[in-house]
């Protein structure tokens, strides 16, 4: 989008004036919770300003702690600031080098840009310890979690991709129950989709965002979503280049089961 004032006819309006203190502001992604984020300013001084309304269940105090946590091992944005009103919560952080990998630049070169998400998702898993992590991203933590809001009547099969929404609840939280052997524990990223990877001119990845699910879990809990939106944002037949650049070979009944669970809640 442009930078131009519709920016501040929204809920994030006055944290984002506050924050950039008349420097231009940019509404670069609106996901489907509500949520915005903002780039701000150029140069040095450039950063970037994450918000959600209070009506998401996102928690960006949580994701803070996990930025500063993984900072310390691989290239993560830098927490700057924080904070919290009636309307919303928000997070300052600063940019990373490269573009997304959904930029119109590496959608022209999928190829380059799946070999860098999953050289990425490696270089990741390798990188942080899963040992000394502080955050669980579990399988049974999970589901624990989606028959919380199962019973509260809270999950929206509506929302499923077309391919769970045959099975119905009952049996989709029956599948899940049934949580496969743990292949590998590593510090997973929890929302590895191709907008989260973020590549340099060369074609190589240079850094990770939006981690406020991360902590340690099975290697395929990140896999299966990673080679799922390989499908949604390059087009099918790119699964097998991102698992050669990762280093595995396919785990079909794990694929099918974390993108069940992703579904049903992250």
């Amino acid at each position: 989008m442009t930078a131009d004032d519709s920016w501040r006819d929204s809920a994030a309006g006055p944290v984002a004036a506050a924050v950039a203190a008349g420097r231009p502001v940019t509404l670069v992604w609106q996901n489907q919770a509500g949520g915005l984020t903002f780039e701000i300013g150029a140069g040095g001084g450039r950063c970037f300003l994450k918000w959600t309304p209070v009506s998401s269940e996102a928690d960006l105090s949580a994701e803070a702690a996990r930025m500063r946590w993984a900072a310390r091992y691989t290239p993560v944005p830098e927490v700057l600031a924080e904070g919290a009103d009636d309307a919303g919560s928000w997070l300052v952080t600063t940019p990373l080098p490269g573009l997304t990998a959904i930029a119109p630049r590496w959608l022209a070169d999928p190829r380059a840009a799946v070999t860098a998400i999953g050289e990425g998702l490696r270089a990741l898993h390798d990188t942080l310890p899963a040992a000394t992590c502080p955050f669980s991203w579990s399988a049974e933590s999970r589901f624990a979690v989606v028959h919380q809001r199962a019973v509260a009547g809270q999950i929206n099969v509506a929302g499923w991709r077309a391919e769970h929404q045959p099975l119905g609840l009952p049996r989709a939280l029956e599948l899940v129950a049934d949580i496969p052997p743990v292949d590998e524990a590593v510090v997973c990223h929890g929302d590895s989709c191709a907008p989260n990877t973020l590549i340099t001119d060369d074609g190589r990845w240079s850094g990770h965002v939006d981690l406020g699910f991360l902590g340690v879990a099975d290697r395929w809990a990140d896999l299966a979503i990673a080679t799922w939106s390989c499908g949604w944002n390059y087009g099918p037949g790119w699964e097998g280049l991102l698992l050669d650049a990762y280093g595995v070979t396919p785990d079909p009944d794990r694929t099918r089961y974390y993108r069940l669970l992703m579904d049903l809640g992250p």
